[in-house]
């Protein structure tokens, strides 16, 4: 997997809020062949998957921004230290919807990004699970 498509009103504030409140670094932002604006950014830790910002330029693309998965987790992006992107996006103005919680597979946080797409933040345990 490459790329990941996000709707999405408005480009550079999208590219604004993945870089500075989710520290997701700025792949690329360039005109294509087509004229056509692509804008992409990453987690620091995996630059061979981004998430690309596709500007909503009907009204059927302007109706799903937000709502792509229609309502369900958009992504899951996996920290070595929830406690600490918890703190660190708490303090950026990140909204949580789910505060930090304890499960058998690891600790959990939900936040909203800006257009209310839902993520889940995930921890894996240090130990092995145990398979089913």
């Amino acid at each position: 997997m490459g790329h990941i498509t996000l709707l999405v009103h408005d480009q550079d504030e999208a590219l604004k809020f993945y870089t500075e409140k989710l520290g997701f670094i700025k792949r690329a932002d360039y005109l294509s062949w087509l004229g056509i604006r692509w804008v992409s950014a990453s987690p620091n830790n995996q630059p061979d998957v981004s998430l690309t910002f596709v500007k909503a330029d009907t009204n059927e693309k302007e109706a799903s921004v937000g709502n792509q998965t229609a309502g369900h987790v958009y992504l899951f992006l996996e920290t070595d230290d929830l406690v600490r992107d918890y703190k660190e996006m708490s303090a950026k103005g990140v909204t949580f919807i789910k505060l930090p919680e304890d499960h058998p597979w690891g600790k959990t946080a939900t936040i909203l990004d800006l257009y209310d797409n839902i993520i889940n933040l995930v921890q894996r345990p240090k130990e092995p699970q145990e398979k089913l």
